[in-house]
């Protein structure tokens, strides 16, 4: 395809396609003269990648340059390179953390046989989010973490085994737009499910 229809099949303008083009975000397509070029579906795949990255996950450039280095990295395995763009989107708690709940979320994790990268956030987004609850005083009891962990993993689950394991580049994009965008998803239906418990435990 032109450079015309690549622009129409992403959603993107042409300038910003071709300045992803010289920021190295994007291949070069197959030249077919001094100006123009044949573009595929593989450069679609990577600019909706990209908008997944920068529109939807609010990844700065730099982070998403890190992300793509990744996802052509071969060395890396399928969960590395996805995981990449995954531990880079933004954390849903933030602020303070007290060591008590940081040590709680460490025996969770020892519980539930989890085991996190070390570039992951999600182990200190959980703790400040603890600790945000703590100073409330409404901290949720080890049971009560028991539960949204194990309702939590069958979501997990079902999230992953949907993931493409052939194209490490829509796999990612997969992750980044399925996590962000289902995640309201996910919130209304436990209010859902809250106030139908209500109605059947309490009339």
């Amino acid at each position: 395809m032109w450079m015309s229809e690549l622009a129409a099949r992403s959603g993107l303008p042409v300038p910003t396609i071709k300045y992803y083009l010289r920021e190295g975000l994007l291949q070069p397509g197959e030249s077919v003269g001094a100006t123009r070029a044949h573009y595929d579906d593989a450069h679609v795949r990577r600019l909706r990648l990209v908008r997944a990255l920068t529109d939807v996950a609010g990844l700065r450039l730099e982070d998403v340059r890190r992300v793509l280095e990744a996802i052509d990295d071969e060395g890396l395995s399928w969960h590395a390179a996805v995981g990449a763009a995954h531990t880079r989107l933004p954390s849903p708690s933030d602020g303070a953390i007290d060591p008590e709940q940081l040590r709680r979320v460490d025996e969770l994790l020892a519980r539930r046989g989890w085991e996190l990268s070390p570039v992951s956030p999600h182990r200190e987004a959980l703790a400040a989010a603890l600790s945000s609850l703590d100073s409330l005083g409404r901290p949720p009891s080890d049971e009560h973490l028991d539960t949204y962990a194990e309702a939590a993993a069958l979501v997990g689950r079902k999230d992953v085994t949907g993931l493409d394991e052939t194209d490490r580049a829509e796999a990612a994009e997969h992750a980044v737009v399925s996590t962000l965008l289902l995640e309201p998803v996910l919130l209304i239906l436990r209010r859902i499910a809250q106030e139908n418990a209500s109605r059947e435990l309490r009339g």
